[in-house]
């Protein structure tokens, strides 16, 4: 006899456990405590076996039959189906442990022990905004060009082409990720070369003309702001180091009696220690800073508070409100600024000066130079920088920058 909606519903829990039959090897267990499962008994290989097909009443009669003869199928087949359900379970597990977001975020843990902490949250940031939610849940393997492409537009479409270009950068990053450790076999964003829109070739905003250099500097001694904002302003042409890497300035990292300042490997975008010779000039802005922050961790503290730096927008907010605009001077700019005049107007060496910068300066064996290597002549260019800037304040003599035509 069939079992019903009613006859279920009725039968209650007693001291042992209860099998309600249906038909075909299909029953519902009735335990003590009142709890129903539906199963289904049968025999594979010789061996009787059995087979969950859920509870009631989350599983209805009519669901548990579909599941019985879904099942009988499968036996008629020669498949036993609650072999074939661990496979199913398994192949689950897998393509979810092998979905984007997994091996993208695998790809990041190992990748960002090289990266500088910024750097690394920036691209996580950029994945969790824009990628794992339209492909974070998808097998690796399974997701096609076309997927990724229509990913990026979505950066693209609001104006952050570079963004989309970087984006899709780093998916290619993770897809090579995925091959080399076996669970992609290839990669569909190389197939999207040319497809997104080309970025407009833009450079930081810088100010390299002598007498230009000389306004902004006076400028900046006249400006009314914090005054830790102003030392950070007075010491960014003196030190030309990256703009994270000056907000980012402790006090353990200086050495005002040696004359110099020591940045650890994290902290730096090549993650290799650096060396800054430090001017006369600069060891006096940073004596007269100390005794305003110098008992806290960080040179430059947050207005909000001493545990944290100053915000990033700092010095370029205190440029703007010079009235430099964006299209005149940049944070990054003084390194530009740097860069050109050494080069061209004090002629020092383009090594020492890219060294001095934290490029990647190789030896002519091909070795990268070592944090004090040439630090003798970076000393010198450091101080003879100081000294034109000096010069550039005050309006003296300046030597024109001549452009090559062409």
């Amino acid at each position: 006899m069939t079992l019903t909606d009613v006859t279920i519903r009725k039968a209650k829990p007693s001291d042992k456990t209860q099998r309600l039959f249906d038909g075909s090897g299909m029953y519902l267990e009735l335990s003590p405590s009142g709890g129903k499962w539906w199963r289904l008994k049968y025999r594979f290989g010789g061996k009787e076996k059995r087979l969950s097909l859920g509870t009631y009443p989350d599983t209805s009669l009519a669901d548990a039959r579909e599941k019985r003869d879904a099942a009988r199928k499968l036996l008629a087949a020669g498949v036993d189906p609650g072999e074939q359900r661990k496979a199913a379970k398994a192949a689950g597990e897998e393509r979810a442990a092998n979905s984007f977001e997994v091996i993208a975020r695998e790809w990041h843990a190992k990748q960002s022990a090289t990266w500088v902490d910024l750097h690394a949250s920036r691209i996580m940031l950029r994945l969790e905004n824009d990628v794992f939610p339209w492909l974070g849940n998808r097998p690796i393997a399974d997701i096609p060009a076309k997927e990724f492409l229509a990913t990026v537009n979505r950066i693209a479409d609001r104006g952050a082409v570079e963004s989309a270009h970087r984006v899709l950068q780093y998916c290619s990053q993770v897809l090579r990720y995925a091959i080399a450790t076996g669970r992609a076999e290839r990669n569909p964003v190389a197939d999207l070369r040319g497809a997104l829109p080309p970025v407009k070739q833009t450079h930081h905003a810088a100010i390299i003309e002598p007498n230009a250099i000389g306004g902004l500097l006076r400028a900046i001694d006249g400006y009314q702001g914090s005054f830790v904002t102003k030392c950070a302003l007075r010491l960014a042409p003196l030190l030309f180091v990256r703009p994270g890497e000056l907000r980012h300035a402790e006090w353990a990292e200086f050495d005002l009696d040696g004359a110099q300042w020591n940045l650890p490997a994290e902290k730096m975008k090549m993650r290799e220690p650096h060396l800054v010779p430090l001017a006369p000039q600069a060891v006096a802005v940073l004596r007269e800073l100390h005794e305003f922050t110098g008992r806290g961790r960080y040179v430059f503290p947050s207005l909000r508070g001493p545990k944290r730096p100053m915000s990033d927008n700092a010095v370029l907010s205190a440029l703007r409100r010079m009235g430099y605009t964006s299209d005149e001077m940049s944070g990054h700019g003084f390194r530009a600024m740097a860069r050109t005049v050494l080069d061209e107007v004090l002629h020092f060496r383009p090594d020492y000066i890219e060294h001095q910068l934290a490029h990647a300066v190789k030896d002519p064996n091909g070795r990268a130079y070592n944090r004090t290597a040439h630090l003798a002549e970076r000393r010198k260019m450091m101080a003879s920088w100081a000294d034109y800037l000096d010069t550039l304040k005050i309006g003296g003599n300046v030597v024109a920058i001549n452009r090559k035509a062409g």
